[in-house]
Order: C-alpha cells, then structure tokens, then sequence
C-alpha cells in the first residue's frame, strides 16, 4: 500500500513504519517559528514550563512582520520581548523588518522539501507548496517545542486536488484555490492534507503554488502540499535526487478525491462575510469598491505585482479608491523596483508600504469605515477584520483587483488583460 504525500514526510521524520490516518506521531521539527505579536506569551510560557535553554538554538527562528512597525501601544512590548528572547536564549536567526515570515521562511530556504515545521501561526500551511509538512500551532506548544525539540502530531487524512489542463486567460492560482475552497467549504478540509497534482498543477510556478498552500487552511487543512519537482528544487536549492521520494503513489489511501478541468475554470471572489461564500467574478461585476489592497502572505509576490502592474500600465484608479499596495519581503519590493513595477503601481496611484502584514491583520494603515467595501488579495474576509464590522471585505486574484481598481468596481480580469 502506498502512501501520501503527508504521511511519507511523517514516517521519514519519525522513523515510523506505515502509519496511517489517526496514529500519533512524535517529530522533531527541521524548523520552528514565532512571530512578534506571540513574543510575550511564548517567552513567558518558556519560563513558566522550567526550561533554561533551547533543545537546538539552529532551528529556531524568531520573525517580526506584524507589528513593524507598531500600530498599537502595546505593540512595543511585543517587540521587546522578541529581542528579549533571542538575546537570552541564542537565536540567531531572528529576522527583524525583512517581510512577511511565511514568504521569508520560503524564499530564505528555511522551508524545504520534506521538512517538519511549526509555527505560531495558522497560514504556516504556505511551506507546504515547496513540499513541507508545515502547519500552524499556539504558543503553548511553541514553548514546550522550544525546550523538548519535539512535538506530537496526528496523521491527517489526506484529500487528492487534481487540476488538468491549461488555464485560461485571466484565471490564476487564486481563482483554482477559491473554487477548491467553495466547493470543500470551511469545514471540509479539517484537519486532512490538501494534495495538489494535476498537469496544471505542474505548469504553475512555484509563486503561484505558495498562494494555493496558504489558503489550504481556509478549508480547515492542517497541511497543503505539492509534490517537489524541477521547479521546486531550483526555487529551495536541493538536488531532485534527494527528494525523489516525495512523490505521489497511485496506490495511496485518499479520504475523497476532487478533480477539475481547468478549461471550466472562470475568475473567483471571496465574497462577505465568509471564506467559502465563493462566487464567479461576473455575478458580482459591477459593485463599486472604495479600497483595493494587493498584497499579503497570500498574493504579495512579485508575479503578482507584475500582472497588477501590466494591468495598470498607463492609468490611474480613481480618485475616490484608496489603492494599498504591500510586497511580501524586502527582496521582491527591490526586485519589483528594478523592474519597474512599483513605479508603474505609485503612477497608477497606489500607496505603496513597507513589507509587513499590513492591511490583511486589520491593523496599520487602511482600516476600513462602515458601509465601505473592499477588494483584497489576501486570505481571510472574517466579519471586521479590516476595520469596521459594517464594511464588505471581497477576495480575488491580483488580476481581478488590479482590474478593479483601474475601474473602480468590481471587473473581470478577462475585460482588461491583452
């Protein structure tokens, strides 16, 4: 009997023979994280639990990118306790106003293929695009991973995704993760490992497969992972040799299966106030927006900075659209500048933002008004996240929310894309 993809990287890091869904694991996580705002709690629970050290100070890493900058009063305190941890305990690797952490554990190859990894927050799941058992946990596990280097885990039941063929003009990642999202639903996925394969799932880019493996935990996933190919390892630096196990067994035990033509395929929303009330772009044509942000752990990179900025070339939102722009790491803001991205975006009007979490955590700048309505590339529309309880919150593809703020309402990417 084969196995999937979750189980093969469980067994490989555990020693364990055969495990299946429900069995109980003990791992020794490759990399573990936690993010500023967690600083306070995970230090004092640390404390609390009688630990003096880390088990291994290499594999720790401690990321700033809620609160940089600080928004709130308390926001300092975070911070403190962020340098008081690392400074105290020997974590090297803290990384301070470099981005978002889940782009940075990828993009820095904190995350490789095959790798067990937690981290003090529930879109850890992103890693999984590059092949890593990768899920979110709360600072109470983080402290006693910290000082055991060692966490339980349950195997998941596993949920095969397979998406063939090519996707048409104005159809994105985004749009195949909303529809995957609409039809498993919130609850559908939970706790199961979402598995992507499929011919289309081969042609995208590995850009394209993180925004799938964030939202994989909008459907309640404790994982979602692709296989690592070609691709995969370029982007990680591995050689495909050493990760020629991970790969898909025709024969392994798959809770359900769901497969798309991607040729049906058509630009999605997210529509208010929940994740999975997911509608075709076109039903919803029209509605006037008075906020667009691109950005966020989910659609911030450069891929995506580059079709909002073919979209815009040449024009300007309107004036009465706010137009919030945030680059998921310091090295894509650069790489979006020497391309002229950026410079296209503030010309077409967009305030653009250092990398941080932005407007996708409801705090910093852009906070929304009642009755006011927003077009995001980010993850989550939860009633008031971005402000008031009485504002509209819509997901979409860059595309869509570049082709929206070129109009001021809600368009379909097909009508402006060349």
């Amino acid at each position: 009997m084969g196995h999937t993809l979750a189980e093969k990287i469980l067994m490989r890091n555990t020693g364990a023979e055969n495990v299946q869904p429900g069995d109980i694991v003990i791992t020794r996580p490759d990399k573990v994280a936690f993010l500023d705002i967690y600083s306070p709690f995970v230090y004092k629970q640390f404390k609390e639990m009688g630990f003096k050290k880390l088990a291994d100070p290499d594999r720790v890493l401690i990321i700033e990118d809620h609160e940089i900058p600080t928004s709130l009063r308390e926001d300092p305190w975070s911070l403190t306790f962020s340098h008081k941890f690392a400074e105290e305990f020997g974590v090297k690797n803290h990384l301070v106003g470099k981005g978002i952490g889940h782009q940075l554990m990828a993009e820095m190859r904190f995350a490789k293929p095959g790798s067990v990894i937690y981290v003090t927050d529930s879109h850890t799941t992103t890693y999984g695009a590059v092949g890593s058992f990768a899920t979110g946990i709360g600072y109470t596990e983080m402290a006693a991973v910290l000082g055991t280097g060692k966490m339980w885990v349950r195997v998941p039941a596993a949920i095969k995704i397979q998406i063939d063929g090519a996707l048409p003009k104005g159809v994105y990642s985004k749009d195949i993760i909303l529809q995957v999202l609409g039809d498993l639903t919130a609850s559908g996925g939970t706790y199961k490992s979402l598995e992507f394969c499929g011919t289309t799932v081969d042609s995208l880019s590995v850009d394209a497969r993180l925004t799938m493996s964030n939202m994989a935990v909008e459907c309640g996933g404790k994982v979602g992972l692709f296989a690592p190919d070609a691709k995969t390892c370029e982007y990680s630096s591995v050689e495909q040799e050493s990760v020629a196990w991970l790969q898909f067994d025709d024969d392994a035990r798959y809770e359900r299966g769901l497969h798309y033509d991607a040729a049906t395929l058509v630009p999605n929303l997210s529509c208010p106030q929940y994740v999975d009330n997911v509608h075709p772009v076109s039903e919803k044509e029209g509605l006037e927006v008075n906020q667009i942000f691109l950005g966020s752990c989910t659609n911030g990179r450069l891929e995506d900075l580059a079709v909002a900025a073919q979209i815009l070339e040449g024009h300007h939102v309107p004036a009465r659209v706010k137009f919030i722009v945030t680059p998921a790491s310091v090295a894509i803001y650069r790489q979006a500048v020497k391309l002229g991205y950026i410079q296209t975006l503030v010309r077409a009007g967009a305030i653009v933002t250092q990398p941080f979490c932005s407007l996708c955590q409801g705090r910093g700048s852009g906070l929304l008004s009642d009755g006011e309505v927003v077009l995001g590339s980010h993850n989550r529309n939860f009633l008031g996240r971005m402000g008031s309880a009485k504002s509209l919150i819509f997901l979409g593809s860059p595309a869509t929310v570049a082709a929206s703020a070129l109009r001021g309402k809600i368009t379909d990417p097909r009508e402006v894309l060349e």
